[in-house]
């Protein structure tokens, strides 16, 4: 029998970010993952051009996700030579996608995971680990049954579990409520829910693949796979989706998820571009995930492994040429199987877009954070507010995220949908189960509903997930409290934000205040609690900066502070909003504790 403060059951992005967290906190860590790769979408999903956010640069992730992004671009700076275009570039982008403000090699970032977790003494990885077992009593999961590859058995007994597997894996093995596919418009409310739940509507899967650019005259044609002309007729091979406007060209389907870009290194190394395919041509439409049993999950994913290579197939020999009109096919394009590792050269592990989801004390519906055209007033009625910048507010937001409301379609009947979200907030609720008492979501497996979950699937928003869920598992132990005991109670939530904040985890939307910015903290608390809560309720000296009326959500921190100085405005320069929020915030932390922080 093993004692393990906490258990992390799945490698995935959330994974990492939650064994990473909560051993910061202190406690003793165990991280399992059933294959060899940490890092999921990241890594073994081949989504490696992450999905982020107009802000990410600055303040629209946290502290530890930024410093994964620094440390693939100071790989890149200190193992390769750059080219004059590479070296110019700020914020380096290996790839020069245009999905992602950055790229990274799935190896790479996966080795550089491991390294963050190598930091983390009280933090051990066991990989080829499943869950065969549990036993849970009184809603409180008290034993785990491991297994790993060569059949060795280890049973532990975690004060706090936490399901971070892309498909929501220990749900159902802990006995855990949790939802599947779409919830129907009666139960949610959302504008466009199903009438009635279609638990078969799940977004679909796809299996990346890595593509060398070689020379115009090299054939790299791969055989034909098996079943081929079904698979041609099912997915229905093409190019263009989204917003690409050609194969090559600016917003190409080329440089869409590029990852290297032979133009920024001068380095033999990287002599070719090699991009990562992904796109609505591999997304599979055979299928499911999660399927009704391994076996069923087993077929539909090997058909789904044959679809990326018959799309490898068809742009190799079919795919009609951009450069000479009448002309078919790239054999040209080059399989990097050795990006994987894997006898067919395709990523081990699908992209996951979609999880089984908990049941939680609080669900984030499609309104909670799409835009919608405002609608005219009734007759008589006064005309509605205008909409804020921001998604609804959650005063127990545990972090930040923005990205599309993007349903793909697939693998079921349902329509695709694509639609602009504001930037949103993650509440604790959605990470606690309503009924398991030391069970925390840490992946895509949030209380969302199926509409929702369309925003919350992208890596800077999963390491929020996982690094929010890690750090609460920690705090829960420390104080000796359930999840839903800190949630219920206001203070223990606040004291919990605070180390949040403390860790860099933002909790309120400043998109260009970056963690190290002085008024970052002070704008962060004043956003999200009332004076009462910081310490007093009200210091009429100090002037408020406004931000429920803020056009957007910049901070412009460098901006005049509306109202000035007060009484010694004549004497001072026009003070900024940064100088502002900092003022404030000491003011009303002074008169709270005596001292000025």
């Amino acid at each position: 029998m093993t004692g393990a403060d906490v258990l992390v059951v799945g490698g995935s992005l959330g994974g990492v970010a939650a064994a990473l967290s909560a051993a910061r906190y202190g406690a003793k860590v165990i991280l399992v993952e059933s294959g060899s790769w940490i890092g999921g979408q990241m890594t073994s999903q081949g989504v490696c051009t992450p999905d982020e956010n107009a802000w990410v640069e600055m303040g629209g992730c946290t502290a530890s996700y930024s410093a994964l992004r620094r440390a693939i671009r100071e790989h890149y700076r200190t193992r390769y030579r750059l080219s004059d275009a590479g070296m110019a570039q700020e914020h380096l982008n290996p790839g020069t996608c245009w999905v992602s403000r950055l790229s990274v090699e799935p190896r790479v970032a996966e080795r550089l995971m491991r390294d963050m977790l190598r930091t983390m003494p009280n933090v051990t990885v066991l990989d080829h680990t499943d869950v065969v077992g549990t036993r849970v009593a009184d809603d409180r999961i008290e034993m785990v049954t491991l297994r790993s590859a060569d059949g060795s058995i280890k049973m532990l007994e975690p004060a706090m579990a936490l399901d971070a597997t892309d498909l929501g894996d220990l749900l159902p093995i802990t006995g855990t409520d949790y939802r599947l596919g779409a919830e129907g418009i009666e139960e949610t409310g959302e504008p466009d829910a199903p009438p009635q739940p279609r638990p078969d509507w799940v977004q679909p899967f796809t299996f990346a693949f890595a593509l060398e650019l070689r020379p115009r005259g090299e054939d790299h044609t791969i055989p034909e796979p098996p079943g081929y002309a079904e698979l041609k007729a099912l997915q229905g091979y093409h190019t263009l989706d989204g917003a690409m406007r050609g194969m090559f060209t600016d917003y190409g389907w080329w440089q869409y998820r590029r990852v290297i870009a032979a133009a920024n290194f001068d380095d033999p190394a990287f002599p070719c571009d090699i991009a990562i395919i992904n796109t609505g041509s591999n997304d599979f439409r055979g299928g499911t995930l999660p399927a009704r049993d391994a076996r069923h999950a087993a077929r539909i994913m090997a058909r789904g492994r044959l679809a990326s290579l018959g799309y490898l197939r068809w742009l190799q020999t079919e795919c009609p040429r951009e450069d000479e009109p009448g002309s078919f096919g790239y054999p040209e394009l080059r399989l990097r199987a050795d990006w994987f590792d894997t006898a067919d050269g395709i990523a081990p592990m699908p992209y996951i877009r979609e999880s089984r989801r908990i049941v939680a004390l609080r669900t984030v519906r499609e309104q909670d954070i799409v835009v919608r055209q405002r609608e005219a007033p009734w007759e008589g009625e006064a005309p509605a507010e205008p909409p804020g910048p921001r998604a609804v507010f959650m005063p127990d937001s545990v972090g930040i995220g923005h990205y599309w409301l993007d349903v793909h379609a697939g693998g079921t009947d349902e329509p695709a949908r694509f639609m602009e979200t504001r930037p949103y907030q993650i509440p604790m609720g959605a990470l606690i189960p309503h009924r398991m008492r030391n069970l925390l979501a840490a992946c895509k497996n949030i209380g969302v509903t199926h509409l929702a979950s369309g925003a919350f699937r992208l890596h800077p928003v999963e390491w929020n997930i996982g690094e929010s869920a890690g750090a609460l598992a920690a705090f829960c132990i420390a104080e000796s409290r359930e999840p839903r005991e800190v949630w219920a109670d206001t203070a223990l939530r606040i004291r919990f934000q605070k180390r949040l904040l403390d860790q860099g985890v933002p909790l309120f939307w400043w998109g260009d205040l970056a963690h190290n910015h002085p008024a970052w903290r002070p704008a962060q608390e004043l956003a999200m609690w009332p004076r009462r809560v910081i310490g007093v309720p009200s210091v009429p000296s100090v002037p408020s900066v406004p931000f429920e009326h803020d056009p957007d959500v910049n901070f412009r921190p460098d901006e005049p502070a509306p109202g000035g100085r007060g009484s010694c405005r004549a004497e001072r320069p026009p003070q900024t909003r940064a100088e502002a929020v900092q003022e404030q915030w000491r003011a009303l932390r002074a008169q709270a504790d005596g001292s000025t922080p």
